[in-house]
């Protein structure tokens, strides 16, 4: 595991176990951040990932697939999902759907391949090949809205 990757799991992980042992609240901003922080990366790797070569930053696109990395391999989704927190608020309302309590084999499908297709992005993301690496952010976002569609209220 790359440094980087080894200090924000390491980071998220301290922070998931104190939040797992908080308040519905806690639980809800503590994975509102993760989320806002993922959202950060996966829009700079998309910038990137365009049809723009000219402007292609192989280390920026590889510094953003370390932190998705890092938080897919965290235990964020596992640990902020704790009942009630379809209801509460953190930074703002929770957008969980109450029926994730029931889609739990779903949700955690979906997890799984979030973290595989996060660390196949960081593998690919390390080549550098703008191609590869547009494919495999397709990949990653297709998990992303799976999890969206499943367990997101859509504003």
């Amino acid at each position: 595991m790359k440094k980087t990757q080894l200090a924000i799991a390491l980071a998220l992980g301290a922070v998931t176990a104190i939040a797992a042992a908080g308040d519905i609240e806690d639980q809800i901003r503590f994975r509102q951040s993760a989320y806002s922080f993922l959202g950060w990366n996966t829009a700079k790797i998309k910038a990137q990932a365009s049809d723009h070569p000219d402007t292609f930053n192989k280390d920026e696109v590889a510094a953003a697939a370390n932190a998705i990395a890092g938080v897919a391999n965290s235990g964020v989704f596992e640990k902020l999902y704790g009942p009630g927190t379809d209801k509460g608020i953190g930074w703002k309302p929770s957008r969980l759907k109450p029926e994730f309590f029931e889609k739990q084999d779903e949700a955690k499908e979906i997890n799984a391949t979030f973290i595989k297709e996060a660390n196949e992005l960081q593998k690919v993301a390390a080549g550098g090949d703008p191609a590869a690496i547009k494919a495999q952010f397709g990949k990653l976002a297709a998990t992303c809205k799976g999890c969206h569609d499943l367990i997101r209220i859509r504003e």
